[in-house]
């Protein structure tokens, strides 16, 4: 069932412009497959989907297939594309985002491979990563401000 539900998400957002899970979801029960909003995050999240913004500005799901040194520089551009600012609480970093981008945007900070982030949780505008230490999110901040400054 899940790789079923995988293969009707991709093929809606091929053909459809889709940009909320709400749209997906209603989407998928149209074509009669059922799930949770939990069950399409995860699957959003196992299939490395992205949002990108359309010619009128509008987001929708993408997916990405290409080498790992384009993966990563197009991980770099979603993050840079969305990221407003970062502030911390202690070992927590908090960055915010475009509305509606926190999800790509965390999405990408895990494909970056920081070994400093534990895990990230995102909302609609902020992403809350767990970092390992004070001093690791003192360097992880470094390390984005540096991604930043190159913009």
């Amino acid at each position: 069932m899940k790789i079923e539900r995988q293969a009707k998400i991709l093929e809606l957002i091929v053909k459809n412009e889709i940009g909320t899970q709400e749209e997906l979801t209603a989407k998928l029960e149209e074509a009669g497959f059922n799930a949770t909003q939990a069950t399409i995050s995860r699957d959003i999240r196992e299939m490395k989907l992205t949002k990108i913004a359309d010619s009128a500005g509008k987001l929708r799901y993408v997916a990405y297939r290409s080498t790992d040194d384009d993966m990563n520089e197009k991980y770099i551009r979603i993050f840079l594309d969305g990221f407003i600012s970062m502030d911390n609480a202690g070992n927590i970093l908090v960055v915010k985002t475009v509305s509606g981008m926190a999800m790509a945007v965390a999405a990408a900070l895990d494909h970056m491979d920081f070994p400093e982030i534990v895990g990230s949780i995102a909302g609609d505008d902020t992403i809350m990563c767990a970092i390992r230490s004070l001093d690791d999110t003192v360097s992880l901040m470094g390390k984005l401000k540096k991604l930043i400054e190159k913009r």
